[in-house]
């Protein structure tokens, strides 16, 4: 859950771009063949209509009961690593080496924020601390 909502807060990347491959109908909207069109992946995983007023918390028990649950079935609603043929191949290696990363440091280390941290994402590629990770360790 707590992987989940920072990957929801704070997508690897801010935005695809795909190739229309034929005309296609998006609502009202018709999209000619070879257009390129941006999806804004933090403008979906910030939007207040799918995911409520308190968007911009960090709420991990918004996946308490999975990812479809969370959207509300809503397949796009939640894309940290793209979807479908396109998505990121590391997908799955990222949120392992997340999960056995965080499970080795939270054994030994409790942490803090330091008192010098200064909140700042800052997107070069990928999204990524400005200021670097700005945590105390203390030896549990």
């Amino acid at each position: 859950m707590v992987i989940n909502e920072t990957l929801r807060l704070y997508s690897p990347v801010s935005a695809v771009i795909r190739k229309v491959g034929k005309e296609a109908q998006l609502g009202r909207l018709v999209l000619p063949a070879n257009m390129e069109v941006m999806i804004p992946i933090m403008a979906l995983h910030h939007d207040p209509q799918l995911w409520g007023d308190d968007v911009h918390l960090f709420k991990p028990e918004r996946f308490t009961e999975g990812i479809a649950s969370a959207t509300k079935y809503n397949s796009v609603a939640f894309i940290p690593f793209s979807m479908g043929p396109r998505s990121c191949v590391g997908m799955s290696f990222a949120t392992t080496e997340t999960k056995i990363a965080l499970s080795m440091i939270l054994q030994r280390y409790a942490f803090t924020l330091s008192p010098a941290y200064v909140h700042a994402p800052f997107p070069i590629i990928t999204l990524q601390p400005q200021h670097g990770i700005q945590v105390m360790l203390h030896r549990l």
